[in-house]
């Protein structure tokens, strides 16, 4: 998402050495293009983590990619936001092009050299398009709250951390005001995403220790 900010400091860096330390044997032998995903509830971490993975897999000689959830929603933030508040029952994964960034997964696995994906501009408003070159690419990240219904995942990791402990990093991103009923949507975010740490490969607890699951 153009004009987010990401804030990535020295818990996501270790998270994220943890991390490509377990699976860098797996990376390299894959005979094809590795795909990760990080999910986990807003304010959560995801897209620092996400950052600190493409980072530390880079400075081993493995170039990476990330895809942000937030580009796949259906509409600009701003009328997604007016569609929430006229129909509670939009809340959920039906705000998500998720079938779009599996199928970008799928095809960063089966040697696509490029992906068209759409790129949200949060202060315009607005939803455009980006090309984004896979040339190189061993490593594809999709970060983002409901990423570990992706299929096309190698590897899940599920940030533990709930809407209650994320507001100070909600607040410090900077994307709205303190809202009460941004409130409910993270509530109804959080049924949701809760049931999501069972696919995990790769759990990062509140404390951001890093534990492996299915690894």
């Amino acid at each position: 998402m153009k004009g987010d900010i990401i804030l990535v400091n020295d818990e996501h860096r270790n998270a994220a050495a943890a991390i490509v330390d377990k699976l860098i044997g797996e990376i390299e032998a894959s005979g094809r293009r590795f795909t990760m995903t990080v999910a986990g509830e807003s304010g959560s971490g995801k897209s620092e983590t996400g950052q600190a993975l493409k980072e530390d897999i880079e400075g081993r000689g493995v170039k990476g990619v990330v895809l942000q959830q937030d580009d796949y929603y259906v509409l600009p933030p701003r009328f997604n936001d007016a569609a929430r508040r006229a129909n509670f029952k939009w809340v959920g994964t039906t705000e998500v092009r998720l079938d779009l960034l599996d199928e970008h997964l799928k095809a960063a696995q089966y040697g696509a050299s490029a992906i068209t994906k759409p790129l949200v501009i949060y202060a315009e408003n607005r939803i455009d398009e980006e090309v984004i070159s896979l040339d190189g690419v061993h490593v594809v990240i999709a970060e983002g709250v409901y990423t570990s219904l992706c299929e096309n995942a190698d590897r899940r990791v599920f940030i533990a951390r709930n809407r209650l402990e994320t507001l100070e990093h909600r607040m410090k991103r900077g994307r709205e005001e303190f809202d009460p009923f941004i409130e409910k949507v993270l509530t109804a975010e959080h049924e949701i995403i809760s049931k999501h740490r069972a696919r995990a490969d790769i759990v990062i607890t509140r404390e951001y220790d890093v534990e492996f699951v299915n690894v």
